[in-house]
């Protein structure tokens, strides 16, 4: 079985484990102790030597991924928010203010997309639908795939579609527009809806009561006992990384659908081909708005089935879901869970274990354990540019340097955690320059189930099943309603873009 353990730390601390700036401004905190020393002022220098203690403490001890600082600048943002109203959000539908049905109408970091309907594109002249994202500056499009599964693939064919990965990031690498993609895998309860529909075109007046019987139980406990899987991919690219070539594509909204139009064959090339997607099909603006709406509300999903199903036979039935409905009709961010409409949902982040994994290993994280709990994870790859890249990777490798020959001269014994991160650092070097692009991975998984189940629970499981998989969770509190639009909304939001990238 391959194991990838190919990761590192974003930065590496090149004294003691402290950053540059860390460093800095405890240097910069000494000096009133070192002052009151050169004064003979003993007790004050004492006061001063507690209150960079202090300091030390808030500024280098993490607490559930976070310094002290950054927690309380966190609390205080949230508590700002809750006193001006920001963590609740009413639909303007719900208050008869609904003017444009084409409108999006999303809460929190979702409320800056905007949905266009890209020119005709393929064989069949779709239109695909363009994500503008006025927030961020960036521009995305989302396709539903469908992939046969690893379950019963060899260590060789599971290396292979390793490669195929690192293919794909690549080629989205060297595109050089290309900021992130992201792969959100949704493990929804089986409702039954498309079978519902069958059966009853197919029933016949005079069937045996008996098969009647047996038919009905049998569908009553597979239901219980399925789960349907939903898979996206979407690519996000920043506008400043598409302006130029859009300008050369004749400018404007079109120039930058044909760029993006062209991202999307390269893509599509590397999904179909070296990594084995069965079906690729880039999602149009009814189908996005379906999507998120049962990323919502999974509960909905079927009566918009039985929707569809009657239109096929009567043309006039509204079955498409209205942007300005495709949102909760109200949601509030509380510190530990998300709520919105009937639903409760819980998201945390995994951090990725020393030793390596396995593909595969997420699977144990979107097996549900209960009938109603929906779970659903997102894979984001954010693709670092190769000038920055090369950057950090000479930064990386001088600080590994610089830490080990301080450990040497003040005789302290370097770790073996750290003289692996300082071999990966060093070897990092060499992969770029082959040609291989630099990402920082991360994962956020969700739990998502109705209000009257106990959402603390199902967050425990969530946390047991993360464990169960060799990883760590980190629930993402103060952050509940960024880490479900980022793993369950696929509308390309991410955890690490915070502006114009």
């Amino acid at each position: 079985m391959t194991t990838y353990a190919d990761y590192q730390r974003d930065r590496i601390g090149w004294f003691f484990g402290l950053s540059g700036g860390q460093l800095m401004f405890l240097a910069l905190a000494s000096l009133p102790a070192f002052w009151a020393i050169s004064r003979g002022a003993w007790f004050s220098a004492f006061l001063f030597a507690l209150v960079w203690l202090f300091i030390l403490v808030i500024t280098v001890v993490p607490v559930r991924g976070r310094s002290a600082t950054g927690w309380v600048f966190a609390s205080t943002m949230y508590a700002v928010g809750g006193l001006l109203g920001w963590t609740s959000f009413r639909a303007k539908a719900t208050q008869g203010r609904a003017e444009d049905l084409d409108t999006p109408d999303l809460p929190g970091v979702l409320q800056g997309v905007q949905i266009h309907d890209g020119p005709p594109h393929g064989s069949q002249l779709q239109r695909v639908a363009i994500i503008e994202n006025h927030a961020m500056k960036t521009w995305a499009v989302t396709a539903s795939i469908v992939h046969p599964g690893i379950g019963m693939k060899d260590v060789e064919e599971r290396a292979r579609y390793g490669e195929a990965l690192a293919g794909l990031l690549d080629v989205a690498g060297r595109t050089e527009k290309v900021d992130e993609i992201l792969f959100m895998v949704r493990t929804v309860p089986e409702d039954g809806a498309e079978r519902d529909l069958w059966v009853n075109r197919h029933r016949r007046p005079n069937a045996p009561e008996l098969s009647e019987v047996v038919n009905s139980g049998l569908a009553h406990g597979l239901t219980q006992a399925s789960v349907r899987t939903e898979t996206f991919v979407t690519i996000v690219v920043p506008e400043t990384r598409i302006a130029r070539s859009a300008k050369e594509s004749g400018g404007g909204f079109e120039g930058r659908c044909r760029e993006l139009y062209l991202l999307m064959g390269e893509i599509e090339a590397q999904l179909r081909g070296p990594m084995g997607m069965t079906a690729v099909r880039w999602l149009t603006s009814p189908e996005l708005a379906l999507a998120c709406r049962t990323g919502f509300a999974p509960g909905d999903r079927a009566g918009i089935v039985e929707a569809l199903s009657l239109r096929e036979k009567d043309p006039s039935v509204n079955a498409d879901v209205p942007w300005a409905m495709a949102g909760p009709s109200g949601a509030d961010a509380t510190v530990r869970h998300y709520s919105h409409d009937a639903w409760n949902s819980v998201s945390s982040t995994i951090k990725l274990p020393t030793r390596g994994v396995a593909m595969g290993a997420l699977a144990p994280i979107l097996t549900p354990s209960e009938f109603g709990e929906r779970r659903s994870f997102v894979v984001a790859y954010p693709i670092v540019s190769q000038s920055k890249a090369d950057r950090q990777s000479g930064n990386a490798e001088w600080a590994a340097d610089l830490a080990e020959g301080m450990n040497e001269k003040l005789g302290r014994k370097t770790r073996a955690k750290q003289r692996d991160e300082a071999h990966k650092a060093r070897g990092l070097d060499a992969k770029l320059a082959r040609g291989n692009s630099l990402t920082r991975p991360y994962g956020v998984c969700t739990v998502t189930v109705p209000k009257t189940m106990r959402i603390t629970e199902f967050g425990r499981r969530l946390d047991a099943s993360v464990r169960r998989a060799g990883f760590a969770p980190l629930r993402l509190d103060l952050a509940q309603d960024v880490g479900f639009a980022a793993s369950t909304i696929p509308l390309g939001t991410s955890l690490t873009r915070s502006g114009d990238a």
